[in-house]
């Protein structure tokens, strides 16, 4: 029984993902990758030195896009359904972003202060809880 245990302990093997969860873990659009990313499975290793030292590739990603709808939903302040309320349903660029702020259009406004409420509130919630445990 110790036998099976030892080599069962010994015998690690390597954690891999989905290339669709690596990009989500790296804030990325999965179709705007590198077609050996899409195409490949990614280690925690290599996950991790992609977040360590990113490659170019990567940093424009994250620099000009396109976004995924997370990421697009946070650089705007509002929140993913929020997004889809305002007719975006598909990745941007940040320069799409950008002018999205510019514009200011009614549905962004009213999301980013419903955005803000909920904020608010949890934040209200979360001293609440804490006064009562502490």
């Amino acid at each position: 029984m110790l036998d099976t245990l030892d080599r069962m302990t010994s015998h690690q093997s390597t954690q891999t993902m989905k290339p669709a969860t690596a990009a989500k873990k790296l804030g990325v659009y999965l179709e705007a990758t590198p077609a050996e990313f899409q195409e490949g499975v990614v280690s925690r290793a290599e996950l991790d030195e992609l977040q360590a030292n990113p490659p170019q590739w990567l940093q424009d990603l994250r620099r000009t896009g396109p976004h995924p709808r997370p990421v697009v939903a946070a650089k705007l302040g509002v929140s993913i359904a929020g997004l889809a309320r305002g007719g975006v349903t598909e990745p941007l660029t940040t320069e799409q972003i950008e002018t999205l702020k510019q514009e200011s259009p009614e549905w962004l406004v009213r999301e980013r202060a419903t955005q803000a409420e909920v904020r608010k509130e949890a934040a209200r919630i979360k001293k609440r809880n804490a006064e009562r445990n502490g």
